[in-house]
């Protein structure tokens, strides 16, 4: 089962009596139980209903004390449950003992009135453990990993929407690339957009590139956007700006080499029929940045990458050693692309 279904049983009253979620879209994984605390407990009750619990203080059998404990004041209990490493690989806290055997026979016999989410700090589980096996059996365990691609463009056009606004033809795009992939950060984005925009209102690249401020590394993305796509005046501008916000130089470069490397990686890969999620989990990439990539792959040759990688390598031992002047350097290499 995947979140959006298990949300879906969710509103119409199909509870789980245990959730355990884990993976690395921390975010979407906190919205899943903001959203199940919303369907669960009244605003009223949360104070006595929602129990909070951090398993790197407390051991797992006061999280089964307090689940078998009838609540008071309130028809049932939220328990959220965080890091729960007791799921996975890693090593536990030496310090506490935690009954993972109390939790197991607890799963044997839930009760009603208490709901369990176990918030898991980890990308996945480990399926040699048998409380692992017991809570696949009894509750139900969903993974949140990056959205891929296209569902990443069309989370920020639903958010936008839902927000009240309309979002122009490739504003989700221009917001990604200024902003990065990172939920988090998109949605606080999307709040200033569309307070902009006005209820209403529609959000456009214009918009985005007045108000979305990009990071260091989102303007070294677009300056290869625009070295693939032959925009050398727009990609000299972006390297002034860069330099203009004290960026280091040689940080610049290594950022330009790592996007360059990226493009070679996804480029060999999908020559061997990788799909783009297995190329994001091979390079432990996002989705997005794979199929972006990939896109600006297709206006280089394999040898053609290489060269640039040789000359970027090359420049960097220069700036290292004094050799070369290091805006100097910099502009020289990026007039040498465009040639």
């Amino acid at each position: 089962m995947d979140a959006k279904a298990a949300a879906k049983d969710i509103k119409q009253g199909e509870i789980s009596p245990l959730y355990v979620l884990y993976g690395s879209e921390k975010f979407r994984m906190n919205e899943f139980a903001a959203m199940l605390e919303d369907q669960l407990i009244a605003k009223e009750d949360r104070d006595f209903a929602v129990i909070p619990f951090d398993l790197s203080e407390t051991p797992v059998q006061a999280v089964v004390e307090e689940a078998e404990t009838v609540p008071f004041m309130v028809p049932r209990k939220l328990l959220l449950v965080r890091d729960a490493s007791l799921f996975t690989a890693g090593k536990e806290n030496a310090k506490l003992e935690h009954r993972v055997d109390l939790l197991n026979d607890y799963l044997q016999h839930p009760v009603d009135y208490s709901v369990i989410v176990f918030m898991v700090n980890s990308d996945k589980l480990d399926e040699r453990k048998k409380i692992v096996k017991a809570v696949k059996s009894t509750g139900t365990v969903l993974a949140f990993n990056p959205l891929g691609a296209e569902e990443l463009l069309r989370w920020v056009e639903k958010g936008i929407k839902d927000r009240g606004c309309m979002a122009a033809p490739g504003t989700a795009e221009a917001l990604i690339a200024n902003a990065g992939t990172g939920l988090q950060g998109l949605t606080g984005e999307m709040d200033k957009l569309c307070l902009f925009a006005g209820q209403g209102g529609t959000v456009d690249t214009a918009a985005v590139e007045s108000l979305v401020h990009r990071g260091t590394e989102q303007n070294v993305f677009t300056l290869v956007e625009d070295i693939a796509n032959l925009r050398l005046d727009k990609a000299l501008n972006t390297l002034y700006e860069l330099l203009k916000q004290r960026e280091e130089p040689i940080k610049i470069a290594a950022l330009i080499a790592r996007q360059f490397r990226m493009i070679l990686q996804v480029k060999d890969l999908s020559a061997l029929s990788y799909s783009q999620g297995q190329i994001a989990s091979q390079l432990g990439l996002h989705p997005y940045a794979v199929k972006i990539a990939g896109e600006q792959a297709r206006k280089f040759g394999t040898d053609r990458l290489r060269q640039i990688l040789s000359a970027l390598a090359d420049l960097d031992y220069q700036m290292k050693t004094g050799a070369i002047d290091k805006v100097l350097g910099l502009e020289m290499f990026m007039f040498k692309l465009g040639a």
